[in-house]
């Protein structure tokens, strides 16, 4: 992109952020406050000031291992790109190893010697900027292809302390590969998360996912959470407890973007080896709070 165009994206995305201010679907500015954002007006690595990393294997047997290498994350021509990476990785792996356990959970997941590695990123807000209540929209083009599993999620804060599901999770937008035509929705509690079956979740239709940038949205207050694909409102979660294992959402939470490859869900249909690399493309994130909110 030329100096010209780059000057051009930004004036139009400050315009943007001015308007997004003034009206948000339908209320007053003075009743929203934009309190944290991330409009990736610079090149190289994400700023550190705002976004910390996951790094290694993490969660839902996946097949990525989440790295900070300027390969799987940096913000180029006004966007962020989380880029997913194939690796043959035939040479050497802890699956070459003769201990039968290991054997065994390498061929649970994928990662037995010979199989393909994949490297990826995962962002999160963690220790830089932690929240409760308010609005985050985030603007993204997701990645494409059987095995892709992006998402834009929050988690809560006490995590390390009280563990999952108790300090509650928000899944404000999740794709799957190989259902290229739906945006998926989630929380989990205590009460209600994947484990038991019994997770509060939507769904909408989206025809262009991988053609077109779309704001995903959520708007979480102290007794509802609604989600948003553009000014359109899907699915709305209302409170159903005044216990933290039924609403665990008074407390902080910080937000996750990542690039997950496989998996209990992303990789149900197989992964397609011929898709890659992928990438995700986030152009800005904003979140907001009531102007009252203390």
């Amino acid at each position: 992109m030329d100096e010209k165009k780059n000057t051009d994206s930004c004036i139009v995305k400050v315009l943007l952020t001015l308007v997004t201010m003034m009206v948000i679907d339908g209320s007053p500015a003075n009743e929203w406050k934009l309190v944290w954002q991330d409009e990736f007006n610079y090149t190289g690595l994400p700023d550190s000031r705002k976004w910390n990393y996951e790094e290694g294997y993490i969660r839902n047997s996946e097949l990525q291992t989440y790295t900070r290498d300027r390969r799987n994350a940096r913000v180029e021509d006004g966007v962020l790109i989380i880029e997913a990476h194939q690796i043959d990785r035939a040479d050497a792996n802890v699956c070459a190893s003769g201990n039968r356990i290991i054997q065994w959970w390498c061929r649970k997941t994928g990662r037995e010697k010979g199989s393909f590695h994949y490297t990826s990123a995962s962002l999160t807000t963690q220790s830089r900027f932690e929240w409760t209540h308010g609005r985050v929209e985030v603007r993204a083009k997701l990645p494409q292809g059987r095995g892709v599993w992006p998402a834009i999620w929050l988690l809560g804060a006490r995590i390390e302390e009280l563990g999952w599901p108790a300090t509650g999770e928000i899944d404000i937008m999740e794709f799957v590969g190989y259902q290229p035509g739906r945006i998926h929705a989630a929380l989990h509690t205590e009460s209600r998360n994947h484990r038991k079956g019994n997770a509060a979740t939507g769904s909408v239709f989206i025809s262009d996912t991988g053609m077109s940038f779309h704001t995903y949205a959520v708007e979480w207050t102290s007794d509802s959470i609604d989600f948003y694909l553009g000014d359109q409102k899907y699915f709305s979660y209302q409170k159903e407890g005044q216990s933290p294992a039924d609403w665990p959402f008074d407390d902080p939470m910080y937000l996750i973007i990542n690039l997950a490859i496989g998996g209990g869900w992303g990789g149900k249909e197989g992964i397609d080896h011929a898709i890659f690399p992928q990438k995700y493309l986030i152009d800005f994130v904003r979140i907001y709070q009531h102007s009252t909110h203390r």
